[in-house]
């Protein structure tokens, strides 16, 4: 059996839930599902991620498969996709039930906070971050309300990167927007990366005795993350795959 989620701010109704039916189809028993506070799952404040609780998702997944007649509790595996395969490394760290783990074009999450290729990885950036952040907190508190990050931009302009033009083509359009995606509507609340900020998700991978697949396209913006994260890994069962 297989638990499924991600990308970060999609609902189980798109790739997730398109990976467990793949899956499916080749003879696996899958649960795809939806981050905590997001889509049709449970969790307030709404539209806030947390390195706590979405590895404890994973978990949850693997406690709802072990108990079912038709699942063999030694042979649960588990699938993160963009930033949810970050949070599924994070899972298999801590949750020796995992036998298998892929993450599937990772994104580190928590990394990711301070840009890409980490431009502002450094106490002061961090620092002003915290502060803007914060200072919106408050704000939305008094407000009674979150103000949200805006979903994958719309439209697209014409110098954007290759891949902010392919999030576009997916979640904006027919063939994967969903009125639940926070990809495709308002995104994140704006105050949702505190959390992250404050998270060495991939603190203990190197302890992961179980078996983890890594795959990212060879050229992708992201592939730093996948190659970075399995450097850490240990063991003769793990393996990276570049899509050419």
């Amino acid at each position: 059996a297989v638990a499924v989620s991600g990308p970060f701010g999609a609902v189980k109704e798109q790739c997730s839930g398109l990976y467990a039916q793949e899956l499916a189809a080749r003879g696996f028993l899958t649960v795809a599902f939806g981050p905590s506070s997001t889509g049709e799952s449970g969790g307030t404040p709404r539209y806030v991620a947390s390195p706590d609780i979405n590895t404890e998702d994973f978990s949850a997944a693997v406690d709802f498969l072990s108990v079912r007649d038709d699942v063999d509790p030694e042979r649960i595996g588990i699938l993160g996709i963009c930033g949810w395969g970050g949070m599924a490394l994070n899972a298999a760290a801590i949750d020796t039930r995992i036998k298998a783990t892929v993450a599937s074009t990772m994104y580190a999450l928590p990394r990711v906070t301070t840009g890409y290729f980490d431009p502002d990885d450094n106490p002061d950036a961090r620092y002003a971050l915290r502060q803007a952040r914060n200072t919106l907190r408050t704000a939305d508190y008094k407000a009674g309300t979150y103000q949200r990050a805006g979903g994958v931009v719309d439209p697209v302009p014409d110098d954007a990167p290759f891949f902010v033009k392919d999030y576009h083509d997916y979640y904006k359009t027919p063939r994967g927007y969903h009125p639940r995606s926070l990809n495709s509507t308002g995104g994140w609340n704006v105050t949702s990366p505190l959390s992250l900020l404050n998270a060495k998700l991939l603190a203990y991978t190197e302890e992961i005795r179980s078996a983890v697949l890594m795959i990212h396209g060879d050229k992708a913006h992201s592939c730093y993350f996948s190659r970075d994260a399995f450097a850490k890994l240990q063991g003769d069962n793990k393996e990276l795959l570049l899509i050419p």
